[in-house]
């Protein structure tokens, strides 16, 4: 029993330095762990330049501003840099100055530091300033305290000015890093969004169409359809957020003049596919909701047909969003083409779908009864998925053009 405690024990951390070696290993591809550890390096890189400049060139009362600056706005992109930078000099240039103004007025006293934090808070909350609003009310303590330490009207002036120096020597090198020293460029979290959100359809449909094919579904099943469905929304947000944050990281961003960068699929492609996803899963929960009524409808030959029916639809769509969960810009000429062929089945699928509704003399204008309800939304999804496939091919025609644009100049030259 001893051995096996020891052995435990000596297990436990080869198990850590397992994890921990396979966390740098995956740092060496382009995923997360390989932008934190840029991340970390880049801020580090940005702390210690600007520490020299305060504490070595300038001789600052206070350089620890600088390397702080520095280091708040290395965000995920180039252009949040900028964007965060900007706001953060002009709150605690604000914050500052009102130390600056009221201290004139009324003095180091504790009635200067109350005005001081009432009007730092009140400006703080000004939407356009963002999440460096709070900065305001910080600047402002800081600057409350130099104030009241320093010996001299002139020193004191002094002092609060060099603060905003320093931020501002702090936010331009945390800007600059930022944007020569491995800039983050996030093409690919489009595409992972885009993963995400259509392999959730393809789960969800998928479990749909088998059931559906062998009748009518039982009432827990299809309310656990319509659970599921409900649960997209967030998925949805997590898509839109990706595609946004690689279309910000193009921003400002050097990277993107190179060669194998220039002509990318646009981000607008990107984003039509995804707000085309997200009407695609506003239509399959109100789809679960129709067939999660079903169970007030006759249970006659008729019904059970158009329930199998309904299912080798599903099938069709489970297919294109199969595709889709497997986009990739680099196969996306070939994908393309797969897509509107998927996409051409599914139409011929809804067309027949609606040929067995009308020949099985189903009652599709009572408004009682989901089958017309199910019939439109089959149309909805169809048009739905179709454009999404368009916009992909579309896509992939523009980025055709611009790569082949050049060499037909230079011949023509």
């Amino acid at each position: 029993m001893a051995e096996a405690v020891a052995g435990a024990q000596r297990a436990a951390p080869q198990g850590r330095l397992a994890r921990v070696r396979q966390w740098f290993g995956r740092a060496g591809s382009d995923g997360h762990e390989r932008h934190t550890l840029a991340l970390i390096g880049k801020s580090t890189l940005a702390a210690a330049v600007s520490w020299v400049i305060a504490q070595d060139v300038m001789a600052a009362q206070s350089p620890a501003f600088a390397p702080f600056s520095a280091v708040l706005i290395m965000q995920v992109t180039v252009y949040q840099s900028v964007v965060q930078a900007v706001r953060y000099v002009g709150a605690v240039a604000v914050g500052v100055g009102l130390q600056g103004v009221l201290g004139l007025l009324a003095g180091p006293h504790l009635l200067t530091f109350v005005l001081v934090t009432l009007a730092a808070l009140t400006i703080g909350r000004w939407r356009p300033l963002g999440s460096q609003g709070t900065q305001v009310a910080t600047a402002a303590f800081f600057a409350f305290s130099t104030y009241v330490s320093a010996t001299s009207e002139a020193q004191r002036w002094s002092q609060l000015g060099q603060i905003i120096v320093l931020v501002l020597i702090g936010c331009c090198i945390g800007v600059v890093v930022n944007t020569l020293v491995l800039p983050p460029l996030r093409y690919r979290s489009a595409e992972y969004g885009i993963h995400t959100l259509a392999h959730s359809l393809y789960d969800l449909i998928g479990d749909m169409y088998p059931a559906l094919r062998e009748g009518k579904p039982e009432e827990e099943r299809t309310r656990h359809w319509r659970r599921r469905a409900s649960h997209l929304a967030p998925i949805v947000q997590q898509a839109q957020s990706s595609v946004h944050t690689a279309w910000e990281s193009t921003l400002y961003n050097p990277r993107r003049l190179r060669p194998r960068h220039r002509h990318r699929t646009s981000f607008d492609g990107y984003q039509a596919v995804v707000d085309a996803l997200e009407r695609v899963s506003h239509q399959v929960a109100s789809m679960t909701r129709s067939l999660d009524q079903w169970h007030a409808a006759d249970d006659s030959r008729d019904y059970a047909d158009f329930a199998r029916s309904y299912g080798d639809f599903l099938a069709s769509l489970a297919h294109i969003a199969e595709l889709l969960s497997q986009v990739d810009e680099d196969r996306l000429q070939d994908q393309s083409r797969q897509l509107c062929e998927a996409a051409a089945q599914a139409q011929q699928c809804r067309d027949r779908l609606e040929e067995e509704a009308r020949a099985g003399s189903l009652p599709l204008g009572d408004p009682a009864q989901p089958y017309g309800i199910l019939m439109a939304e089959a149309t909805r999804l169809t048009d739905e998925f179709q454009h999404t496939c368009d916009v992909l091919q579309h896509g992939v025609d523009e980025a055709r053009a611009a790569s082949t644009a050049p060499a037909a100049g230079g011949e023509h030259g």
